[in-house]
């Protein structure tokens, strides 16, 4: 499909780190945009690219309706993200708000292509070592986020084989790139400050995917009419180590390197017992080991891309050094400069 300045494209989620790359790669394609945002939420940057802003939320039916108007393409970027809390709260937004925008996206009648961002933690929370898109999601979850996104995962694959929705599926791993304001920031301030520790083997395999990686498949996904219906793993050219992740970020910011390393079965018991403690006093804050962390920390998640180089035209330009350089220095300086 190719998109011309007549074209209306929607992005959910474009205060985000993915979505505000999607909204100002699509303007400098000379494309109109429109952004559904929350009313609270800072739309200063996005009107900065002279994006159309409209006030939605993902539990309003009304406003979803009126931000489909019109619209030929729609990224859906937003979620209900985290490692905690109850599933409801997650279902709400990545199910129910998804299945809300689908139902206002098809009935406006001038959909060619929706893109959905689902995310690695589809897949089971054990290791992985070059896991591809034949292996199924695991359908427990490993909590209400990971759970939540094979749910509107699977409600998207659903709309396209029972409502012949145009969708392709994008699965990308950690995110990471500038305008990060959350992830990024958090796990350098335990690196600068020595609180971090490595959970088991430091050389098990990281889904490093740089936000501009990401936005290159998402405008494949888009591009080719062949790929409607399908589902893809994306992640950067090259899985590196933890060991190599977490030292780029130090050698970059001027940090020491970590050394810590708790025994990933002494992590699990602690995980097992800090978990339910929590749950047990209902608090809202996710103990400082939980099964998120350990997946992160310590499983090797090795997962394969091929199909999307042979059948989406996947081939990433952005080496993992490179690109984690640029946005451990867009954090320095964001944070030096508040």
């Amino acid at each position: 499909m190719q998109l011309t300045d007549d074209d209306l494209i929607l992005v959910t989620g474009a205060t985000g780190l993915v979505g505000s790359h999607i909204a100002e790669q699509a303007r400098q394609r000379g494309l109109h945009v429109r952004a559904m945002c929350r009313p609270a939420a800072d739309t200063t940057l996005l009107r900065d690219f002279d994006v159309e802003v409209v006030e939605g939320d993902l539990s309003d039916a009304a406003s979803l309706q009126a931000a489909c108007v019109g619209v030929k393409v729609i990224v859906h970027c937003a979620a209900k993200v985290g490692d905690w809390g109850p599933t409801g709260e997650y279902r709400r937004v990545n199910v129910e708000g998804t299945r809300t925008l689908l139902n206002a996206a098809l009935q406006t009648g001038s959909l060619e292509r929706w893109v959905q961002i689902s995310s690695l933690g589809v897949y089971s929370g054990g290791d992985h070592y070059g896991t591809d898109e034949t292996t199924a999601p695991n359908a427990d979850g490993i909590d209400g986020y990971t759970l939540t996104k094979v749910e509107s995962e699977k409600l998207v694959c659903d709309y396209v084989v029972q409502r012949q929705l145009p969708a392709v599926v994008l699965r990308p791993g950690f995110i990471y790139g500038p305008r990060d304001r959350t992830v990024m920031p958090r796990l350098m301030g335990k690196l600068r400050d020595r609180k971090f520790a490595y959970l088991g083997n430091h050389d098990k395999l990281m889904n490093n995917t740089f936000v501009g990686n990401l936005c290159a498949a998402v405008w494949l996904a888009i591009r080719n009419d062949n790929v409607v219906g399908e589902v893809f793993n994306i992640r950067d050219p090259r899985a590196v180590t933890k060991k190599e992740f977490m030292d780029t970020i130090c050698e970059t910011a001027g940090y020491s390197i970590p050394t810590k390393v708790v025994p990933l079965h002494i992590a699990r018991f602690l995980s097992w017992h800090m978990e339910t403690l929590a749950k047990l006093l209902g608090r809202k804050q996710a103990p400082l080991v939980n099964s998120a962390r350990i997946k992160f920390l310590g499983r090797n998640l090795d997962f394969c891309i091929e199909k999307a180089n042979l059948e989406l035209g996947y081939q990433p330009s952005s080496d993992f050094r490179d690109a984690m350089r640029e946005t451990v220095k867009y954090c320095v300086n964001a944070s030096t400069h508040g």
